[in-house]
């Protein structure tokens, strides 16, 4: 039985959540809170009262943002971020919160939205939620004075994927990397639909890199990371222009890393790098896989820095991973890696500013 935490200022809104959640019978709301104070102080008055927390974002007092702060700082469970993806202010908060430890995003229903589909969304992402074992945050690691080997050729381009666990990954990673990073970056995030966007500006106010949705047609750009639209694969044409499809989904998702690595490998062959970050399943992990044996560069999260250490786990095991290191050392060694041999006599660019 997976016992739930419902948390929102609205009570007709956590009396709705309460009944679509136990229409599935492995899950029961066992609590209640109308802020973030209640929630704080219910978990901590009984810690293993509750196997996940649903957790609005703005709420009067002590609001969704801070009480995951608190909750991961000192008692640390699952939490289900529940927004409104239609507001700007909303959406940062919701990635500042899952900054903060949130493992999953889910938007309020819209008036008029059928809520069975609403409903089996909602037990999915609180079922996942509870697999998850979370505990308190790990110190971070320091990137190494000393790089591992890694190959001397040219990299053209750099895919990543990343599932859940994935966006407080790549809040480490992307930061690190250089304002004059020469590669073009294509991403996959599993994420649900409406919070792309912000999840993109969220991406591109965190570092000197400029992050934005991927659009058809689009060339690749040194420095540029583009980030596959919710519900859309992310490819590429034979001229190596961004190419958006509709094809059937795989590992259950659309956007997959799968799809993505397939067209990196087959453009680019030994001169892409791939890296799998935090996520459950094994989207990609076999195309790291291949993309390795064309010659290819690739990197897994490690374990220890992982949320869930499914899909690159998966590419570990296939031995598809060549590296298999935290986030800020994967940074270090794609700069490194990335480095031209003229770079060190070139200027740095003013202020760190985007291209």
């Amino acid at each position: 039985m997976i016992r739930v935490l419902v948390t929102d200022d609205s009570e007709v809104f956590r009396k709705l959540l309460g009944n679509l959640l136990e229409r599935d019978p492995e899950i029961r709301v066992t609590g209640q809170a109308s802020s973030g104070e209640e929630a704080v102080e219910r978990v901590l008055r009984q810690p293993d009262a509750f196997d996940v927390v649903i957790m609005d974002v703005q709420m009067p007092g002590m609001g969704g943002l801070e009480a995951t702060r608190r909750l991961m700082g000192t008692a640390p469970l699952p939490i289900v971020v529940v927004s409104a993806c239609w507001s700007p202010e909303e959406i940062d908060l919701t990635f500042r919160a899952m900054d903060a430890g949130a493992l999953e995003i889910l938007p309020k229903p819209r008036d008029g939205e059928p809520l069975e589909s609403y409903a089996q969304e909602l037990t999915a992402k609180v079922r996942r939620a509870a697999s998850v074992r979370v505990l308190l945050p790990a110190p971070r690691h320091r990137a190494p004075k000393r790089l591992p080997p890694l190959r001397s050729e040219e990299l053209q381009v750099v895919a990543v994927g990343a599932s859940t666990g994935g966006p407080q990954a790549l809040k480490v990673l992307l930061p690190r990397l250089p304002a004059a990073f020469p590669l073009p970056l294509l991403l996959v995030q599993h994420i649900t639909p409406g919070f792309e966007e912000g999840f993109a500006d969220w991406l591109d106010r965190s570092g000197p890199l400029r992050v934005r949705l991927a659009r058809r047609g689009d060339d690749l750009i040194p420095g540029q990371v583009l980030v596959a639209p919710a519900g859309t694969h992310l490819e590429l044409d034979p001229s190596c222009r961004v190419l958006l499809t509709q094809a059937p989904p795989e590992h259950g998702v659309r956007p997959a890393a799968s799809v993505l690595f397939r067209s990196v490998t087959r453009r680019f062959g030994g001169d892409a790098a791939a890296v799998l970050l935090s996520g459950m399943g094994t989207d990609g992990a076999q195309e790291m896989r291949l993309l390795r044996d064309r010659g290819g560069t690739t990197f897994a999260q490690d374990a220890p820095s992982s949320l869930i250490w499914g899909m690159p786990g998966e590419a570990v095991r296939l031995a598809g991973a060549e590296q298999v290191l935290p986030p800020e050392r994967i940074a270090a060694a794609l700069a490194a890696l990335a480095r031209r041999p003229d770079e060190d006599d070139a200027p740095p660019r003013e202020g760190g500013t985007k291209p």
